[in-house]
Protein backbone atom coordinates (compact mmCIF):
# COMPACT_ATOMS: atom_id res chain seq x y z
CA UNK A 1 0.00 0.00 0.00
CA UNK A 2 1.11 3.58 -0.59
CA UNK A 3 1.28 5.35 2.77
CA UNK A 4 1.48 9.15 2.91
CA UNK A 5 2.65 11.27 5.85
CA UNK A 6 1.80 14.95 5.32
CA UNK A 7 3.37 17.90 7.09
CA UNK A 8 1.15 19.11 9.92
CA UNK A 9 -0.35 22.54 9.27
CA UNK A 10 -2.14 23.39 12.53
CA UNK A 11 -0.77 26.55 14.21
CA UNK A 12 2.68 25.85 15.73
CA UNK A 13 2.16 22.10 15.44
CA UNK A 14 5.51 20.33 15.35
CA UNK A 15 4.67 16.62 15.46
CA UNK A 16 5.07 14.05 12.70
CA UNK A 17 2.94 10.89 12.67
CA UNK A 18 5.70 8.39 11.84
CA UNK A 19 9.38 8.68 12.73
CA UNK A 20 12.06 7.30 10.36
CA UNK A 21 12.49 3.97 12.16
CA UNK A 22 8.76 3.26 11.89
CA UNK A 23 8.77 4.09 8.19
CA UNK A 24 11.68 1.70 7.71
CA UNK A 25 9.57 -1.07 9.25
CA UNK A 26 6.76 -0.37 6.79
CA UNK A 27 9.16 -0.30 3.84
CA UNK A 28 10.58 -3.67 4.88
CA UNK A 29 7.03 -5.05 4.81
CA UNK A 30 6.76 -4.05 1.17
CA UNK A 31 4.80 -0.81 1.49
CA UNK A 32 5.64 2.37 -0.40
CA UNK A 33 6.04 5.20 2.11
CA UNK A 34 5.91 8.86 1.13
CA UNK A 35 6.48 11.85 3.39
CA UNK A 36 5.97 15.50 2.58
CA UNK A 37 9.15 17.56 2.41
CA UNK A 38 10.32 18.76 5.86
CA UNK A 39 7.39 17.09 7.66
CA UNK A 40 9.72 15.77 10.37
CA UNK A 41 11.98 18.80 10.83
CA UNK A 42 10.29 20.24 13.95
CA UNK A 43 10.41 16.82 15.58
CA UNK A 44 14.14 16.56 14.91
CA UNK A 45 14.00 14.28 11.83
CA UNK A 46 15.49 15.43 8.52
CA UNK A 47 14.38 14.34 5.07
CA UNK A 48 17.75 12.62 4.67
CA UNK A 49 17.03 10.37 7.63
CA UNK A 50 13.84 9.22 5.92
CA UNK A 51 15.31 8.76 2.44
CA UNK A 52 18.22 6.73 3.85
CA UNK A 53 15.63 4.17 4.97
CA UNK A 54 13.79 3.95 1.67
CA UNK A 55 11.13 6.63 2.20
CA UNK A 56 10.22 8.81 -0.78
CA UNK A 57 9.89 12.61 -0.45
CA UNK A 58 6.89 14.45 -1.89
CA UNK A 59 7.66 18.05 -2.81
CA UNK A 60 4.44 19.45 -1.39
CA UNK A 61 1.04 18.53 0.05
CA UNK A 62 -0.59 18.12 -3.35
CA UNK A 63 2.03 15.61 -4.44
CA UNK A 64 1.84 13.75 -1.13
CA UNK A 65 -1.94 13.32 -1.15
CA UNK A 66 -1.86 12.38 -4.83
CA UNK A 67 0.48 9.47 -4.08
CA UNK A 68 -1.17 8.25 -0.88
CA UNK A 69 -3.83 5.60 -0.41
CA UNK A 70 -3.51 5.56 3.39
CA UNK A 71 -2.96 9.04 4.89
CA UNK A 72 -1.40 8.96 8.35
CA UNK A 73 -1.18 12.28 10.17
CA UNK A 74 -1.44 13.59 13.72
CA UNK A 75 -4.10 16.29 13.87
CA UNK A 76 -7.42 16.61 12.11
CA UNK A 77 -7.28 17.95 8.54
CA UNK A 78 -7.77 21.69 8.18
CA UNK A 79 -8.42 23.81 5.11
CA UNK A 80 -5.06 23.23 3.44
CA UNK A 81 -5.44 19.47 3.84
CA UNK A 82 -9.11 19.14 2.94
CA UNK A 83 -8.67 20.32 -0.64
CA UNK A 84 -6.33 17.38 -1.28
CA UNK A 85 -8.37 14.59 0.32
CA UNK A 86 -10.29 12.18 -1.94
CA UNK A 87 -13.08 9.68 -1.60
CA UNK A 88 -10.66 6.76 -1.99
CA UNK A 89 -8.41 7.93 0.84
CA UNK A 90 -8.23 6.04 4.12
CA UNK A 91 -7.49 8.73 6.72
CA UNK A 92 -5.92 7.77 10.06
CA UNK A 93 -5.39 10.57 12.60
CA UNK A 94 -6.96 12.38 15.55
CA UNK A 95 -10.32 13.74 14.37
CA UNK A 96 -12.29 14.88 17.47
CA UNK A 97 -15.37 15.35 15.29
CA UNK A 98 -17.83 15.77 18.16
CA UNK A 99 -16.64 19.36 18.52
CA UNK A 100 -16.21 19.96 14.77
CA UNK A 101 -19.53 19.82 12.87
CA UNK A 102 -18.12 21.85 9.96
CA UNK A 103 -15.18 19.49 9.51
CA UNK A 104 -17.52 16.52 9.84
CA UNK A 105 -19.70 17.86 7.03
CA UNK A 106 -16.68 18.36 4.79
CA UNK A 107 -15.43 14.82 5.39
CA UNK A 108 -18.90 13.48 4.65
CA UNK A 109 -18.98 15.44 1.41
CA UNK A 110 -15.60 14.01 0.40
CA UNK A 111 -16.85 10.52 1.20
CA UNK A 112 -13.58 9.10 2.54
CA UNK A 113 -13.12 6.59 5.34
CA UNK A 114 -11.88 8.29 8.50
CA UNK A 115 -10.53 6.21 11.39
CA UNK A 116 -9.82 8.36 14.45
CA UNK A 117 -6.97 7.61 16.83
CA UNK A 118 -9.11 8.63 19.80
CA UNK A 119 -11.88 6.13 19.05
CA UNK A 120 -9.81 3.03 18.31
CA UNK A 121 -11.15 1.04 21.25
CA UNK A 122 -10.11 -2.30 22.70
CA UNK A 123 -12.63 -4.84 23.97
CA UNK A 124 -12.05 -3.68 27.55
CA UNK A 125 -12.79 -0.05 26.64
CA UNK A 126 -9.17 1.13 26.64
CA UNK A 127 -8.18 3.78 24.08
CA UNK A 128 -4.57 2.88 23.23
CA UNK A 129 -3.97 5.66 20.70
CA UNK A 130 -5.36 8.43 22.88
CA UNK A 131 -3.35 7.47 25.96
CA UNK A 132 0.17 8.66 24.99
CA UNK A 133 -0.92 12.16 24.04
CA UNK A 134 -3.19 12.31 27.08
CA UNK A 135 -0.15 11.63 29.26
CA UNK A 136 1.79 14.42 27.55
CA UNK A 137 -1.13 16.86 27.78
CA UNK A 138 -1.65 16.02 31.44
CA UNK A 139 1.92 16.91 32.28
CA UNK A 140 1.96 20.02 30.12
CA UNK A 141 -1.22 21.21 31.85
CA UNK A 142 0.60 21.48 35.18
CA UNK A 143 3.64 23.13 33.61
CA UNK A 144 1.65 25.80 31.78
CA UNK A 145 -0.70 26.24 34.73
CA UNK A 146 2.23 26.94 37.04
CA UNK A 147 3.64 29.36 34.46
CA UNK A 148 0.43 31.36 34.12
CA UNK A 149 0.11 31.63 37.88
CA UNK A 150 3.18 33.87 37.73
CA UNK A 151 2.28 37.52 38.33
CA UNK A 152 3.95 38.80 35.11
CA UNK A 153 1.65 36.45 33.17
CA UNK A 154 -1.42 37.87 34.88
CA UNK A 155 -1.67 35.18 37.55
CA UNK A 156 -2.12 35.58 41.27
CA UNK A 157 1.63 35.17 41.86
CA UNK A 158 1.64 31.86 43.67
CA UNK A 159 4.22 29.05 43.70
CA UNK A 160 2.38 25.75 43.53
CA UNK A 161 4.61 23.80 45.87
CA UNK A 162 5.03 26.56 48.45
CA UNK A 163 7.92 26.50 50.90
CA UNK A 164 8.39 26.77 54.68
CA UNK A 165 6.40 29.73 56.05
CA UNK A 166 4.04 29.86 53.03
CA UNK A 167 0.89 28.06 51.96
CA UNK A 168 1.03 25.35 49.35
CA UNK A 169 -0.82 25.96 46.12
CA UNK A 170 -4.04 24.08 45.45
CA UNK A 171 -4.70 22.15 42.24
CA UNK A 172 -8.10 20.70 41.34
CA UNK A 173 -8.16 18.01 38.64
CA UNK A 174 -11.39 16.88 36.99
CA UNK A 175 -10.99 13.30 35.81
CA UNK A 176 -8.35 10.72 36.71
CA UNK A 177 -7.76 8.96 33.39
CA UNK A 178 -4.43 9.16 31.57
CA UNK A 179 -4.51 12.96 31.29
CA UNK A 180 -5.95 13.85 34.68
CA UNK A 181 -3.96 11.16 36.46
CA UNK A 182 -0.69 12.50 35.08
CA UNK A 183 -1.70 16.06 35.97
CA UNK A 184 -2.42 14.99 39.52
CA UNK A 185 0.84 13.06 39.82
CA UNK A 186 2.98 15.96 38.58
CA UNK A 187 1.12 18.53 40.72
CA UNK A 188 1.45 16.32 43.79
CA UNK A 189 5.16 15.76 43.21
CA UNK A 190 5.64 19.54 43.09
CA UNK A 191 4.29 19.76 46.64
CA UNK A 192 0.88 21.25 45.85
CA UNK A 193 -2.28 20.16 47.61
CA UNK A 194 -4.28 18.25 45.00
CA UNK A 195 -7.99 17.42 44.83
CA UNK A 196 -9.02 14.98 42.11
CA UNK A 197 -12.64 14.43 41.10
CA UNK A 198 -13.39 11.01 39.61
CA UNK A 199 -16.36 8.63 39.45
CA UNK A 200 -14.47 5.33 39.33
CA UNK A 201 -13.42 3.89 42.68
CA UNK A 202 -10.30 2.21 41.30
CA UNK A 203 -9.02 5.48 39.89
CA UNK A 204 -9.80 7.32 43.12
CA UNK A 205 -7.71 4.75 44.97
CA UNK A 206 -4.85 5.28 42.52
CA UNK A 207 -4.98 9.02 43.11
CA UNK A 208 -5.00 8.66 46.90
CA UNK A 209 -1.94 6.43 46.60
CA UNK A 210 0.03 9.31 45.05
CA UNK A 211 0.63 10.78 48.50
CA UNK A 212 -0.87 12.41 51.58
CA UNK A 213 -1.30 15.71 49.73
CA UNK A 214 -3.85 14.15 47.31
CA UNK A 215 -7.57 13.88 48.01
CA UNK A 216 -9.94 11.99 45.69
CA UNK A 217 -13.64 12.89 45.65
CA UNK A 218 -16.78 11.98 43.74
CA UNK A 219 -17.78 14.87 41.42
CA UNK A 220 -20.96 16.01 43.11
CA UNK A 221 -21.80 19.45 41.73
CA UNK A 222 -21.73 21.12 45.17
CA UNK A 223 -18.38 19.52 45.98
CA UNK A 224 -16.82 20.71 42.71
CA UNK A 225 -18.09 24.27 43.31
CA UNK A 226 -16.75 24.23 46.87
CA UNK A 227 -13.26 23.06 45.92
CA UNK A 228 -12.98 25.53 43.04
CA UNK A 229 -13.46 28.56 45.30
CA UNK A 230 -9.91 28.52 46.66
CA UNK A 231 -8.20 26.61 43.84
CA UNK A 232 -5.14 28.16 42.23
CA UNK A 233 -5.08 25.84 39.21
CA UNK A 234 -7.96 23.80 37.80
CA UNK A 235 -7.32 21.15 35.14
CA UNK A 236 -10.19 19.70 33.10
CA UNK A 237 -9.61 16.16 31.82
CA UNK A 238 -13.11 14.79 31.29
CA UNK A 239 -13.64 12.26 28.50
CA UNK A 240 -16.62 10.48 26.97
CA UNK A 241 -15.28 8.33 24.13
CA UNK A 242 -15.97 9.99 20.78
CA UNK A 243 -18.59 12.35 22.24
CA UNK A 244 -18.61 16.01 23.18
CA UNK A 245 -17.27 16.60 26.68
CA UNK A 246 -19.89 17.51 29.29
CA UNK A 247 -19.66 20.90 31.03
CA UNK A 248 -18.80 19.97 34.60
CA UNK A 249 -17.76 23.51 35.56
CA UNK A 250 -20.29 26.28 35.04
CA UNK A 251 -19.69 29.98 34.57
CA UNK A 252 -21.21 30.55 38.01
CA UNK A 253 -18.58 28.29 39.57
CA UNK A 254 -15.83 30.22 37.79
CA UNK A 255 -17.29 33.51 39.04
CA UNK A 256 -16.72 32.20 42.55
CA UNK A 257 -13.00 31.59 41.97
CA UNK A 258 -10.23 33.96 42.99
CA UNK A 259 -8.98 36.42 40.40
CA UNK A 260 -5.72 35.39 38.77
CA UNK A 261 -6.40 31.68 39.13
CA UNK A 262 -5.82 29.46 36.09
CA UNK A 263 -7.99 26.97 34.21
CA UNK A 264 -6.44 24.50 31.77
CA UNK A 265 -8.94 22.54 29.67
CA UNK A 266 -7.36 19.40 28.25
CA UNK A 267 -10.85 18.36 27.08
CA UNK A 268 -10.98 21.27 24.63
CA UNK A 269 -10.46 18.90 21.65
CA UNK A 270 -13.84 17.39 22.48
CA UNK A 271 -15.49 20.76 23.11
CA UNK A 272 -14.20 21.44 26.61
CA UNK A 273 -15.50 20.64 30.08
CA UNK A 274 -15.73 24.28 31.28
CA UNK A 275 -18.74 26.33 30.19
CA UNK A 276 -16.39 29.23 29.43
CA UNK A 277 -14.01 27.23 27.22
CA UNK A 278 -13.26 28.31 23.68
CA UNK A 279 -10.44 26.83 21.59
CA UNK A 280 -7.09 28.64 21.44
CA UNK A 281 -3.74 28.10 19.72
CA UNK A 282 -0.14 28.13 20.89
CA UNK A 283 0.18 31.51 19.16
CA UNK A 284 -2.53 33.02 21.40
CA UNK A 285 -2.97 30.41 24.13
CA UNK A 286 -4.95 32.21 26.81
CA UNK A 287 -7.86 34.55 27.48
CA UNK A 288 -9.55 35.83 30.64
CA UNK A 289 -13.15 35.16 31.66
CA UNK A 290 -14.57 36.22 35.04
CA UNK A 291 -11.08 37.27 36.10
CA UNK A 292 -9.70 33.74 35.61
CA UNK A 293 -7.00 32.87 33.06
CA UNK A 294 -8.15 30.19 30.59
CA UNK A 295 -5.70 28.01 28.65
CA UNK A 296 -7.47 25.93 25.97
CA UNK A 297 -4.93 25.05 23.27
CA UNK A 298 -6.29 22.28 21.05
CA UNK A 299 -2.91 20.67 20.32
CA UNK A 300 -1.10 20.85 23.65
CA UNK A 301 1.34 17.95 22.93
CA UNK A 302 2.45 19.73 19.75
CA UNK A 303 4.61 21.98 21.94
CA UNK A 304 6.99 19.08 22.64
CA UNK A 305 7.14 17.42 19.21
CA UNK A 306 10.28 15.36 19.75
CA UNK A 307 8.78 13.61 22.75
CA UNK A 308 5.24 13.50 21.35
CA UNK A 309 6.18 12.17 17.92
CA UNK A 310 8.19 9.33 19.41
CA UNK A 311 5.36 8.47 21.80
CA UNK A 312 2.55 8.59 19.28
CA UNK A 313 4.47 6.68 16.64
CA UNK A 314 5.21 3.82 19.04
CA UNK A 315 1.48 3.56 19.71
CA UNK A 316 0.09 3.85 16.20
CA UNK A 317 2.63 1.81 14.21
CA UNK A 318 1.04 -1.62 14.87
CA UNK A 319 -2.32 -0.18 13.80
CA UNK A 320 -0.85 1.40 10.67
CA UNK A 321 0.56 -2.02 9.82
CA UNK A 322 -2.92 -3.53 10.20
CA UNK A 323 -4.56 -0.82 8.06
CA UNK A 324 -1.94 -1.23 5.36
CA UNK A 325 -2.35 -5.02 5.29
CA UNK A 326 -5.71 -4.75 3.52
CA UNK A 327 -7.72 -6.96 5.89
CA UNK A 328 -8.03 -4.46 8.71
CA UNK A 329 -11.80 -4.75 8.98
CA UNK A 330 -11.28 -8.06 10.76
CA UNK A 331 -9.93 -6.00 13.66
CA UNK A 332 -12.81 -4.83 15.83
CA UNK A 333 -10.77 -2.13 17.59
CA UNK A 334 -10.12 -0.43 14.25
CA UNK A 335 -13.71 -0.91 13.11
CA UNK A 336 -14.84 0.85 16.32
CA UNK A 337 -12.49 3.66 15.35
CA UNK A 338 -14.31 4.48 12.11
CA UNK A 339 -15.97 7.89 12.45
CA UNK A 340 -17.13 8.53 8.87
CA UNK A 341 -17.31 6.42 5.74
CA UNK A 342 -18.93 6.77 2.34
CA UNK A 343 -20.62 10.03 3.24
CA UNK A 344 -22.17 8.61 6.41
CA UNK A 345 -21.49 9.12 10.13
CA UNK A 346 -20.52 5.72 11.54
CA UNK A 347 -19.42 6.15 15.16
CA UNK A 348 -22.37 5.88 17.60
CA UNK A 349 -21.23 8.87 19.67
CA UNK A 350 -21.57 11.10 16.59
CA UNK A 351 -24.92 9.86 15.31
CA UNK A 352 -26.92 12.75 16.77
CA UNK A 353 -24.62 15.48 15.44
CA UNK A 354 -26.20 18.34 13.52
CA UNK A 355 -23.98 18.75 10.46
Amino acid sequence: MRIGIPRETKTLEGRVALVPAACADLVRRGHEVWIEKDAGIKSGFSDDEYTALGVKIAADAAALYEKAELVVKVKEPIEGDLKHLRKDHLLFCYLHLAAEPVLTRKLLDIGLTGVAFETVELDNGDLPLLTPMSIVAGRIAVQVGAHYLHQPMGGKGKLLGGLPSTERGKVVVLGAGAAGGNSAALAASSGANVVVFEKRQDRMAQMMALGPNVTALYPYEDAVARELRDADLVIGAVLVTGAKAPHVVSREMIKGMQKGSVLVDISVDQGGCFETTRPTTWKEPTYVEEGVIHFAVTNMPGAVPQTSSQAICASILPWVQKLASGNWRDNQALVRGINVEGGQIVHPALKDMAV
